[in-house]
């Protein structure tokens, strides 16, 4: 077998490679930026949604040795393995899972965290074909993963640049990923298949609060087209009233524009969420029923007096994108309910109450393809 070095050129999809003791830690924020974060976004950064090794080869075998570290919560039935996805010329071909791996535990009851150690271990995918093909592995969404050694039974290399436009979209846990069945089904990764596109997800669980240092992330990101997709964790996280989110947008967009004023931008307001359509945030987690649900605790009555809804967002949204298109022709608005409304909930409804099963990310990815990619559309070649 040989050990290839993991390199910068090896990985797509990240915005900055740690050294650890084990090996690379793949983030999806640059250090500075995720020091202004808090704990939530620590995490979310560092699962790895959206990031790949992308590698050229004729080897049958492919063998990485990863060190995990999974979320889980005292008392609730661990969540599922996370699953590697392995791609040949684009094509999912393997899946596989990996074993030992560090625990972060948390007590949902008093807010503590404790980490629990574990080994390293490997996922091995065999049988590939004997030719010269890209083989991409794309890492698991949901557990944050150290890189520590690639091993392949023939000589491996970078792919040669190929000239794809780069997709950067900023999102909720709906964009990270939450309850797709792997890493490359997850909507945003489905829609770029169909487009022909290089994603760099910046979908945060939890963590799109319109915050200043994202935008100044993505201001400073190589991207032919960027979305935002903004509104549901600013509700469910009762974070700022309609005073704060309209001029908070507004400067989440400028700042954005500095970095790119002529690049296609698409603002894109939450999907259908019907607890939280007409009565406000905070959510609250619910596992009364022995799973995990969520529910809306605000009155609908505080929306006389500013509180947010996803209904008051989405008019926010679509009112801040027609001013500013007057002067601005490369701005769009796509409402989320194209993606995923009421005719869809009473087929597919949130099983948490919040988040979109496999099904509906494989739907929503689809039509977001086809209305922002498709030709005439605000994203299209």
């Amino acid at each position: 077998m040989h050990t290839i070095p993991i390199t910068g050129d090896l990985v797509r999809g990240a915005l900055e490679l740690e050294r650890s003791a084990q090996g690379l830690l793949p983030h999806r924020l640059p250090g500075w930026a995720r020091a202004q974060g808090d704990g939530q976004l620590a995490m979310a950064e560092a699962q790895p949604s959206g990031v790949r090794l992308v590698l050229r080869s004729r080897a049958t075998v492919v063998e990485l040795d990863t060190l995990r570290t999974r979320v889980g919560y005292r008392d609730i039935p661990p969540r599922p393995d996370g699953v590697y996805d392995l791609l040949v010329d684009g094509e999912l071909t393997a899946q596989a899972a990996t074993t030992g791996g560090k625990t972060l535990l948390l007590d949902m009851a008093t807010g503590a965290a404790e980490t629990l150690p574990g080994p390293a271990g490997t996922v091995r995918f065999t049988g590939l074909p004997d030719r010269e093909k890209d083989v991409e592995i794309w890492l698991p969404h949901t557990e944050i993963t150290e890189l520590v050694v690639l091993r392949t039974d023939a000589p491996a290399g970078p792919v040669p640049p190929a000239r794809r436009r780069v997709w950067l979209h900023h999102g909720s846990s709906i964009s990270h990923g939450s309850n797709a069945a792997s890493p490359s089904t997850t909507w945003p990764a489905l829609a770029a298949a169909r487009g022909g596109i290089d994603l760099v997800n910046l979908g945060f669980g939890g963590s799109a609060m319109v915050d200043p240092f994202t935008a100044r992330v993505l201001r400073d990101t190589a991207a032919d087209l960027i979305s935002v997709k903004l509104g549901i964790n600013v509700v469910n996280g009762d974070v700022m009233r309609l005073r704060a989110f309209g001029p908070a947008v507004h400067g989440f967009l400028d700042t954005i524009r500095e970095g790119h004023p002529g690049t296609p931008l698409l603002v894109v307001s939450p999907i259908l969420c019907p607890i939280h359509e007409r009565t406000p945030g905070p959510g609250a987690v619910d596992f009364g029923t022995g799973t995990l649900r969520f529910r809306a605790t605000g009155d609908p009555a505080e929306r006389a007096a500013g509180k947010l809804t996803l209904e008051v967002v989405r008019d926010e949204l679509a009112r801040i994108v027609a001013q500013r298109a007057q002067d601005d022709p490369q701005l769009s608005y796509l409402d989320g309910r194209e993606l995923y409304g009421e005719a869809d909930a009473a087929e597919l409804p949130l099983p948490d109450a919040l988040h979109p099963d496999a099904a509906t990310h494989r739907r929503i990815g689809e039509r977001f393809a086809a209305l922002a990619f498709g030709a005439g559309r605000p994203l299209a070649a």
